[in-house]
């Protein structure tokens, strides 16, 4: 058993009889009053995000969990199968108990998140960054260049990111997995 002030970014609790991930939180300790948590929790069963306030000193049951480096290997559809790098084994998983499933590309390492007690998939974290190569997006017209202006581009995993008017088809670029958004380009 734990309490509120033992939240953190990606804490698996049990809440409402789901498995809920915390994905942020603030402590918040007002002037008059008692200190709270104001969290933001995502469900790993079904992906929904709901808002939950904690008062201060707030019994919260965590879940024990474990986490292994796991290879993706392709998407069918419904399910993301995926292989452990230590035993081999794999796992599939559905869409909604992936952050950004339009960042992974077949190879990628990720981290993901098994409960201790039943051995089920829980999460999946990709790297800080990825890179990915530009499939498609419009040319940049030289000469127009105001303080970042940005186009939308495809990703070869179709994913749509917002990158600056230099970035041309066929070049590999650096992508935040937390936002989404451009980081920079990379030289070859």
């Amino acid at each position: 058993m734990a309490t509120s002030s033992d939240i953190r970014k990606g804490l698996c609790i049990k809440y409402n009889n789901d498995i809920y991930k915390i994905i942020e939180f603030l402590h918040v300790k007002p002037g008059k009053g008692p200190a709270f948590v104001r969290t933001k929790l995502k469900s790993v069963t079904n992906g929904k995000v709901v808002d939950n306030t904690f008062s201060a000193g707030h019994k919260i049951e965590d879940v024990r969990v474990e986490t292994h480096k796991f290879q993706y290997l392709y998407n069918d559809g419904d399910f993301y199968h995926f292989m452990n790098e230590a035993d081999y084994t794999q796992i599939r998983l559905v869409e909604a108990s992936l952050d950004t499933p339009e960042l992974m590309k077949e190879g990628e390492v990720v981290t993901v998140t098994i409960n201790s007690e039943d051995n089920s998939p829980l999460s999946v974290e990709l790297p800080a960054s990825v890179i990915l190569e530009v499939k498609s997006t419009e040319p940049g017209i030289k000469g127009n260049t105001a303080t970042n202006a940005t186009k939308p581009a495809i990703m070869e995993t179709g994913a749509e990111v917002n990158v600056p008017l230099f970035i041309n088809e066929g070049d590999k670029i650096k992508i935040e997995t937390e936002k989404g958004t451009y980081k920079e380009r990379i030289k070859e």
